[in-house]
């Protein structure tokens, strides 16, 4: 198979597109594959499709994959055609997309590569500066918001991301539904995600029926301001929520513990993280010893259930009875019977709230 025949089939060409010659540069490191159109082909118009005049020819050159350890340019005259209602404009080319330097080919690997390093990685790794990478990524963002259904959301997913160093945010909005992200705005303030929300007229915001958050103040008041009946439709994640309850039963804990120590009672010391350990997490030795305090008519122990009661965890004595069922099984094959039917004591995976 020749040369030319060779990178026609590799690019994939068809009429009237072929390879004219290809040009092996060892010192540069760089195959130059060169193309060109039919002469005798229709030119048409890029935006209306009609069959135009050829006005002129321009060169272009587009990197293409690499061919073993050398990179591969391509290299046409692409025609320019005059339109009677669009004027002088540049026909299309299979091999990429308008204004682009780079194949698709080439753009898809750029992609895959931008999904598992660092722009700088990728852009040392392929042999491109960083403005380059980054172009590159900002035509697959558009080819994707192009793509997508323009139906209003739902269920969305409202959270502050950090990046550089220091306090710097910027607010994602995304689709539980179908996992698409839908915005990215700067900051983590109010107004940053009353913009996004902004974009839905009121009906569209009055079909939403769920928004997840962490606690953040400013995204509470952003729901509330805009979106009707917010307080039945914010969801806290499961995590924040554990950190608020937790706290909560610490402070109790903290003040309990003062009041206890001045009457001589000791029975809070070095108790703190037997309040804030996950049941599940647990040994059954250490969740037998821990039964006395939680039992007990402590103000703690009041404020630990009323944790696991507003997580959606069950009591703990749904626990107990069945450690004690299965607290001396009689094979391993029943101890691992037993234990799969202990109840799990975890979070709830959004909690419904009020901030």
């Amino acid at each position: 198979m020749r040369d030319r025949e060779l990178y026609a089939r590799i690019l994939n060409l068809t009429a009237p597109w072929s390879v004219t010659d290809v040009d092996l540069d060892l010192k540069g490191q760089e195959v130059r594959v060169r193309l060109d159109v039919d002469a005798g082909a229709e030119l048409r118009c890029p935006e209306c499709e009609i069959v135009c005049a050829r006005y002129d020819r321009r060169e272009r050159r587009w990197r293409h994959l690499d061919t073993c350890q050398l990179q591969t340019v391509l290299i046409t005259e692409v025609p320019r055609v005059t339109c009677p209602k669009h004027g002088v404009l540049q026909i299309k080319i299979p091999w990429a997309e308008p204004g682009s330097r780079f194949t698709a080919m080439f753009e898809a690997l750029v992609i895959d590569w931008l999904g598992e390093a660092s722009t700088m990685a990728v852009a040392r790794l392929l042999r491109l500066s960083w403005d380059e990478v980054d172009g590159i990524q900002g035509r697959a963002v558009a080819r994707g918001l192009a793509r997508r259904d323009a139906k209003p959301p739902t269920q969305i997913g409202v959270d502050e991301k950090s990046f550089k160093k220091g306090h710097e945010y910027v607010t994602v909005v995304t689709d539980h539904v179908t996992g698409n992200v839908l915005e990215v705005g700067q900051d983590r303030k109010q107004e940053t995600f009353e913009a996004y929300l902004k974009t839905m007229t009121p009906a569209q915001r009055g079909r939403i029926t769920h928004v997840s958050m962490d606690m953040w103040q400013p995204f509470i008041n952003a729901v509330r301001a805009l979106v009707p009946d917010a307080e039945r439709k914010i969801n806290f994640d499961k995590y924040h929520v554990a950190s608020h309850l937790g706290r909560g039963v610490d402070r109790v804990r903290r003040a309990e513990h003062v009041a206890l120590m001045e009457a001589g009672d000791a029975r809070l010391k070095k108790t703190k993280y037997l309040w804030l350990t996950n049941p599940d997490n647990m040994k059954r030795a250490r969740w037998r010893e821990f039964e006395a305090l939680r039992t007990s008519a402590l103000k703690t122990a009041r404020a630990w259930t009323l944790k696991g009661k507003r997580s959606g965890g069950v009591g703990a004595c749904s626990r107990d009875r069945s450690a004690n069922a299965c607290s001396k099984p009689r094979t391993a094959r029943a101890a691992r019977a037993c234990a799969s039917t202990w109840p799990r004591f975890g979070w709830s995976y959004a909690i419904s709230g009020r901030g």
